[in-house]
């Protein structure tokens, strides 16, 4: 583990070929932002009323509008320049800046735009694109309710067809119909993408409900006056983003024309009949919410910036600032040579690499499953994306979240002053969590798909048609031996089936661990069901009490993918020292990693008690190592100067 030279001064050239490595395919666009940050001073603002927040936030997203970053995300036909993967990476950038901004950007472009095209057919993009990139549509998304959130299937919005008029009717039937902290919907928005229950009759039929669609409804007139029909409400101050106006909507028989369906999957015509190339009601609604996958990865990755934001400020800080003198010396030390301090920042760093190179690569993806021709795409490919990009947005905004709370509390009394942003950050990240998917349903959907193994048998299931599904294929359940990364194939077959018996920093060792956890906890979880395959048998209950066991499930999952995308990285880069630092940035990784799990892979005799020790002296000899590189570790992340321009860090 000392294969690095510490007494090496830092170098800006080795700090440059690591941010090379972070920033990955769209550098350009990151180096874009990041001088937008700075010339703009785009960071987060004290003192400022909600008003003059909001307007703010809306100035500063139509300086965006020149730069094309908004214009990315939409088809070259549709009037957007294509480019999926730069219009995520831009706004995951302006995580270094402003969250509210971030998010204000993230749901104009991204959720209410990416629902009008990727939702919508030729006559929706004609309407709206060009204006919505342009800001002369600004809308909200308008899927979560006071009653319902994560169970979007069961949202009581409806949207009933008058044949006799040719309009949708759109209505709140509850209270908990309510659409709630919908951003944008407090004064920004004048339409919203309303997702609600569809119901119709063609000629002859009754009434029925087809489940939930979504619609393109105005809210507000070009005074900013609720329509008829609708309500608008303001969620007001919250724990933090200001300058989001998160709001409230309720729908009293508003009318809104049949062509304002999104019907690429499904259409209502005029007599009211329905029609939808995808029979199973279950499998539409999948596959529409499947398309509007971009939000979940854009919040991960936007996440991701921000918890690097906080560790820089962290890490920076702890560089300068000095307490008690060593014996014998003069001069105090600075924090970053105390080893509890280096374990506090320096596993969470390494962290913060190992999730961005993940990020990098599920935007790749992304852009490449949205930027092909929609014929041409595997369903099982964007199945597979959809559950990988679950576990790195869970896996990736609990990690911001936990980095700038640690950065906060290590920074002691400074970290606490508004002047120095922590605690303004803390306060943006914390509900990053729980939209765009709560990380708890997140874990356990990975797990879920997991114990399946993306099956189709599965698509109509209901949860209890789901468990006993799992329970009668029990004896099948196993994690793929075969990795999918021949370099990861390579360095398993190369080391020691044993891991006990081998080195604990040899890559194949690392992954035998990872793999061999995530099998374990899939075989038990799936056993633990087994139960549920009897009629007698509360499969309801039999899922509830393994609900933890499914979140564990997830937890190793999302631990393993990482780690194996970060070796396949790794073992691409060409310069030795630079390979040779990322490698130790692995190791403490994978050794942190294992460290907090320790009780689990004791338990279950993965790991002898010796090896549990030498876990634990691990982390500490990795501290050392790395420690006379913090400062080149945390600058690679890019964060721009304006961000790290505070008092705590100057003032030294």
């Amino acid at each position: 583990m000392t294969d690095i030279d510490a007494s090496a001064p830092t170098s800006n050239d080795l700090t440059a070929a690591l941010r090379d490595v972070l920033d990955g395919r769209w550098a350009a666009t990151r180096n874009v932002v990041r001088d937008l940050i700075n010339e703009e001073s785009l960071v987060p603002r004290s003192g400022v009323s909600l008003d003059e927040y909001r307007a703010l936030m809306l100035e500063q997203m139509a300086a965006m509008v020149p730069l094309g970053f908004p214009a990315d995300g939409f088809r070259p036909e549709h009037g957007g320049s294509g480019d999926v993967g730069a219009a995520v990476t831009a706004i995951e950038t302006l995580g270094y800046g402003d969250l509210s901004l971030m998010v204000k950007a993230g749901v104009q472009w991204g959720l209410f735009g990416g629902a009008v095209e990727n939702l919508g057919t030729d006559r929706h993009h004609e309407k709206y694109v060009r204006g919505l990139i342009d800001l002369d549509v600004v809308g909200c998304f308008a899927m979560t309710e006071t009653g319902h959130g994560s169970n979007v299937q069961a949202l009581e919005t409806t949207a009933t067809y008058d044949a006799a008029t040719g309009e949708f009717v759109i209505d709140s039937p509850s209270p908990s119909a309510r659409k709630d902290y919908i951003g944008g919907a407090a004064e920004h928005a004048a339409y919203a993408a309303v997702f609600a229950q569809l119901i119709t009759a063609g000629p002859g039929e009754e009434p029925t409900g087809r489940g939930v669609h979504c619609f393109v409804v105005p809210i507000r007139d070009t005074d900013g006056a609720d329509l008829p029909g609708v309500t608008t409400s303001d969620c007001g101050y919250k724990g933090g983003l200001p300058g989001v106006d998160n709001g409230r909507i309720m729908f009293d028989g508003v009318r809104i024309p049949r062509e304002d369906l999104l019907n690429r999957y499904a259409d209502v015509a005029a007599d009211g009949a329905y029609s939808s190339p995808i029979e199973s009601d279950n499998r539409r609604f999948f596959t529409m919410l499947g398309t509007l996958i971009r939000g979940r990865v854009t919040v991960g990755a936007a996440a991701g910036a921000a918890g690097r934001l906080g560790l820089a400020l962290a890490v920076s800080y702890a560089l300068v600032r000095r307490q008690f003198s060593a014996p014998g010396q003069d001069s105090e030390l600075v924090l970053m040579d105390y080893r509890a301090h280096q374990r506090r920042l320096l596993p969470l760093v390494a962290r913060a690499y190992a999730f961005g190179l993940a990020q990098n690569e599920v935007v790749a993806e992304l852009h490449e499953l949205q930027t092909a021709d929609p014929s041409d795409v595997d369903p099982d490919a964007i199945r597979k994306l959809e559950v990988k990009a679950a576990a790195i947005k869970a896996g990736h905004t609990e990690l911001a979240s936990r980095a700038i709370s640690e950065a906060r509390e290590a920074c002691g009394g400074a970290g606490y002053l508004d002047e120095n942003r922590l605690s303004r950050l803390r306060g943006d990240i914390d509900v990053f969590t729980t939209f765009e998917g709560d990380s708890l349903i997140l874990r356990q959907l990975v797990a879920k798909q997991l114990l399946t193994a993306y099956a189709d048998d599965v698509s109509d299931l209901d949860a209890v048609g789901w468990i006993r599904f799992v329970a009668s294929t029990v004896k099948d359940i196993a994690l793929e031996k075969t990795a999918a990364r021949q370099v990861v194939q390579t360095l398993l077959d190369d080391s020691d089936e044993d891991p006990e018996n081998s080195d604990l920093s040899h890559p194949g060792t690392q992954l035998r661990l990872l793999r061999n956890r995530e099998d374990h906890l899939l075989r038990t979880a799936a056993n633990r069901m087994r139960r549920a395959k009897d009629e007698d048998v509360d499969a309801q209950e039999v899922f509830t009490s393994t609900q933890d066991h499914l979140i564990k499930v997830g937890d190793a999952h999302i631990e393993r993918i990482v780690l194996e995308i970060v070796v396949d990285v790794i073992g691409k880069v060409t310069d030795t020292q630079t390979r040779t630092l990322l490698k130790r940035v692995r190791d403490l990784f994978v050794y942190s990693l294992l460290e907090d799990d320790l009780g689990w892979f004791l338990m279950h005799r993965h790991v002898s008690v010796e090896r549990a020790k030498a876990i634990r002296r691990g982390v500490n000899e990795l501290c050392g190592t790395l420690r006379p590189h913090a400062a080149e570790l945390v600058g690679a992340f890019g964060v721009p100067a304006v961000a790290l321009d505070v008092p705590m860090i100057e003032h030294r």
